[in-house]
């Protein structure tokens, strides 16, 4: 039987945004092995081994800097590889790309890579150079590379950190169109509801949405804005907690909960592979408005299915925010249909899925 292992920083990513890939693998008869930093009794973890995979508990320390404990990781990697002995391995985010390659290489064993997006390590200037070198000399050793936007792609293969002959751009992770439906809102009370989903932390632009969000909330007394996720930052917890102008959800265990009862998903992140938020809210038809960044821009068209907004500019994303609470109803309806559209045409799951397969079946 053919083995896979993949490589992961989390359970939640793996889960949420490649479950249906697992399914497929597990469908072609495939043996599939997952790493990831939680153990066998988180409840994530738990619905992957009943589906039919195999896990592995791997420390990863995801936004650490300290290169023990990376070496640490590159042992723990080379452990699973000779236990597993994979056919092929898939690896996804900084890490295990890096040193994922660096010891599929050693192993001689096939790797496809996934550039999720360049991270907050590319935009600091200390980690920067470092980072470039390691992902040259991971993508060198890389079998494939699929990325999810064009920039990403275009600043790896213009600075020969990664060829275009073993390079492919694909639509993100997708969505499950099957899942994320539209739905009807249970509140019918007149107030505009919009709703930030992330990693509570200043790259995500939490700060722009509460300055927004504050602006907004002394003009308009009909609105509601709500933030769901956990906190990256600390120093955002008690803000938020004594915050009189926007709600605090928490985590959530399936977000079309919440994406359900919004009009608008804002997403003003400083960077993105391709942002899922916004994907899962666009098939449940739901406006969108992001920051004009690679990873959102893709996905959200001015106004056809929402606005972008200048990155960082908490002044534009105020002023996108008012404009769309003064569009009429039947526009807004218009372009939250519009939304459903350009995903259904454009991000459906399947592309990936199907881009996977084919790659795999290539390299072994």
């Amino acid at each position: 039987m053919t083995r896979i292992l993949i490589l992961g920083n989390a359970i939640l990513g793996l889960y949420s945004f490649r479950y249906e890939l697992l399914e497929k693998l597990l469908e072609k008869d495939y043996e599939v092995h997952f790493s990831v930093p939680e153990d066998k009794n988180n409840e994530k973890v738990i619905e992957l081994i009943n589906l039919g995979c195999k896990h592995i508990k791997t420390i990863v320390d995801s936004r650490g800097m300290n290169p023990l404990n990376d070496l640490k990781l590159t042992k723990q990697y080379k452990k699973i590889v000779k236990k597993v002995n994979p056919d092929i391995i898939l690896s996804y985010t900084i890490k295990p790309n890096i040193y994922g390659a660096y010891v599929a290489k050693k192993y001689k064993i096939p790797i496809i890579i996934n550039i999720t997006g360049l991270g907050s390590s590319f935009n600091n200037k200390k980690t920067k150079f470092m980072v470039k070198n390691m992902y040259k000399y991971a993508s060198k050793r890389a079998s494939f590379i699929f990325f999810q936007n064009q920039e990403n792609y275009n600043y790896f293969i213009n600075n020969k950190l990664a060829k275009k002959e073993k390079s492919k751009i694909i639509p993100g992770s997708g969505v499950n169109l099957e899942k994320f439906i539209p739905q009807k809102k249970s509140k019918d009370d007149n107030i505009i509801r919009f709703l930030f989903i992330g990693r509570i932390m200043k790259e995500k632009g939490i700060e722009e949405y509460l300055e927004a969000a504050k602006n907004i909330k002394n003009k308009y007394p009909n609105v509601e804005f709500q933030i769901l996720g956990h906190y990256e930052e600390e120093q955002y917890k008690q803000i938020l907690e004594n915050s009189t102008y926007v709600n605090y959800l928490g985590k959530s265990e399936d977000v079309r909960k919440e994406i359900k009862e919004v009009d608008c998903i804002i997403n003003p992140s400083y960077h993105e592979g391709m942002s899922n938020v916004l994907l899962e809210g666009a098939a449940m038809e739901k406006f969108l408005i992001a920051s004009d960044i690679p990873g959102c821009r893709e996905i959200v068209e001015n106004n056809y299915n929402g606005y972008t907004f200048e990155v960082k500019n908490s002044k534009d994303l105020e002023d996108k925010i008012e404009r769309f609470i003064k569009l009429p109803k039947e526009e807004k309806q218009k372009m939250s249909k519009n939304s459903r559209k350009k995903v259904e045409k454009e991000f459906d799951r399947n592309i990936i899925i199907d881009e996977y397969l084919k790659k795999i079946k290539e390299l072994i």
